[in-house]
């Protein structure tokens, strides 16, 4: 028989990386992690990320702005690019810590892709922000560009009168996506008439294809739903476009996967009305507690401190002003540690009142982990609107982070910031560090130093004719770094 020759640590790398189309940079070789002489994980840098943005708007009268930036010092060669889907460079980043920023109008910007390589590529975020002044789809669109994946949750859906609900999946590779998508209403799964197929939708090379969800249940009116998107074959980035009559417009990005415990940061001190929309993906059903993570603990909402959820249907609990002039984030727990049942969640958020009014959306999300980074950051304008709140929910422990403002995308000298946060209570920065003497937006970076774990939401307002138009994005890891096994010890882990 013919021996195998074994495996060099590179070479387990190498195969790490075809694998899971990542690969990584170099990095000393791991401490032993306990007296067995046996090596610990190493954690390196990943070498190669992927982005997707969906198209901004249909409006002639849309404004997007784009930012791109990975954190960190300049240092070390690489590329990271967002182009069309003819390859034409929207933006452009040069190295890391300095951001840069794009501009396009009207209705004819495209769904972007691309990918960040070398030192460019650990943390590599994007964010494209859109204003509409007036129309339907009038408001503030706020979204983090995505990496790809095959499945996201979007509870907060909607197929009434009056909304216009928009899956948004974007294919970065070079080959067709198959991609399903089906609604889950407060009577369970939508289903269509018996012996008709499910419907596949594809979704071209380095393209976007739009969903109507109002179509996928032309017979429903649902006020709340859930959908689920899951790619058949090969990957995409999702996204859903929300267009309310008389309330605004904003993207709706997926919840974090299915928990039992979650947390949705960043809820405005001011808003007028908040919905939770929960769902359990499975047959058991949920009890939940509902608790409000304010500057001095959780506190649980009079009469709105239980959610139940049936199992495989969609349940809702109007919360109403439940910030009352303090920025919070909602905690969802098991009611019974012992029956935890993982569930995905999102609030449907209104600030204003009358025809003032302008809607947005926290889905729960994942912690901050070591790292995470959201763009387009802007200074407070001429009237002293508070253009960017920080919020920071340490949901465990007491917690220690550091807070890093970029400088602008046009100059300017980036600020930094060490904040202690006690263990269930939620801290607003308004504002927060922003960098000196500089112009144009810039990043916000948090890294959780001690304790935790930590959340982070970032609200942006740019109010118009006395509507608050706003914004909310969650941070979450950015999973510059990968865990490489002990492969010195056993490569054949890798190959199994």
């Amino acid at each position: 028989m013919k021996q195998r020759a074994p495996l060099t640590l590179a070479a387990v790398t190498a195969a790490l990386a075809a694998a899971t189309g990542l690969a990584f940079l170099t990095a000393p070789a791991a401490t032993p992690a306990d007296g067995t002489g046996r090596a610990a994980a190493a954690r390196m840098p990943v070498e190669r990320s992927v982005l997707v943005c969906p198209a901004p708007s249909s409006s002639d009268i849309a404004e997007t702005t784009y930012t791109s930036l990975t954190p960190g010092k300049g240092g070390g060669s690489g590329t990271a690019r967002l182009a069309d889907k003819d390859g034409k460079a929207v933006l452009d980043l040069k190295e890391p810590g300095k951001p840069v920023a794009a501009t396009a109008s009207g209705a004819e910007a495209p769904a972007l892709t691309g990918a960040a390589e070398g030192a460019l590529a650990p943390g590599w975020t994007a964010q494209q922000t859109t204003k509409v002044s007036a129309g339907h789809a009038r408001g503030l669109l706020g979204l983090a560009c995505t990496a790809p994946g095959t499945d996201f949750w979007f509870p907060g859906v909607s197929t009434a009168k009056g909304r216009q609900d928009y899956v948004h999946l974007t294919n970065p590779d070079d080959t067709v996506a198959e991609v399903a998508v089906k609604l889950h209403g407060p009577d369970g799964l939508l289903k269509d008439k018996p012996g008709t197929p499910d419907p596949v939708y594809e979704v071209a090379p380095r393209s976007t294809t739009k969903v109507s969800l109002a179509q996928l249940a032309p017979d429903s009116q649902l006020a709340d739903a859930t959908a689920h998107v899951t790619a058949r074959s090969g990957r995409v980035g999702a996204s859903v476009h929300v267009a309310e009559d008389g309330t605004g417009a904003d993207w709706l990005p997926a919840s974090a996967g299915p928990a039992d415990t979650l947390v949705l940061p960043g809820i405005p001190a001011d808003a007028t009305s908040v919905r939770l929309v929960a769902f359990a993906p499975g047959e058991d059903d949920a009890d939940l507690t509902v608790k409000l993570s304010g500057p001095t603990g959780p506190i649980s909402p009079a009469g709105k401190e239980r959610l139940h959820l049936k199992g495989g249907m969609t349940g809702t609990l109007d919360l109403g002003d439940v910030t009352r002039g303090e920025a919070g984030s909602l905690l969802l727990a098991p009611a019974d540690p012992g029956k935890a049942v993982p569930v995905v969640a999102a609030l449907r958020v209104v600030r204003g009142t009358a025809a003032k009014q302008e809607l947005g959306f926290v889905p729960a999300s994942t912690p901050v982990g070591e790292r995470a980074t959201v763009a387009d950051n802007r200074a407070d304008n001429r009237a002293g609107d508070k253009a960017t709140v920080l919020t920071l929910t340490a949901s465990g422990a007491d917690a220690k982070v550091r807070v890093t403002a970029s400088p602008g995308t046009e100059g300017g000298q980036g600020a930094t910031t060490e904040i202690t946060l006690k263990g269930g209570t939620t801290r607003a920065l308004t504002p927060p560090p922003a960098p000196s003497g500089g112009k144009g937006p810039y990043a916000l970076t948090v890294e959780t130093l001690s304790g935790g774990p930590v959340h982070a939401a970032r609200t942006l307002t740019l109010p118009h004719d006395g509507i608050p138009m706003f914004t909310v994005q969650a941070f979450g890891d950015d999973r510059s770094t990968v865990s490489v096994p002990k492969a010195a010890e056993d490569p054949s882990i890798l190959l199994r």
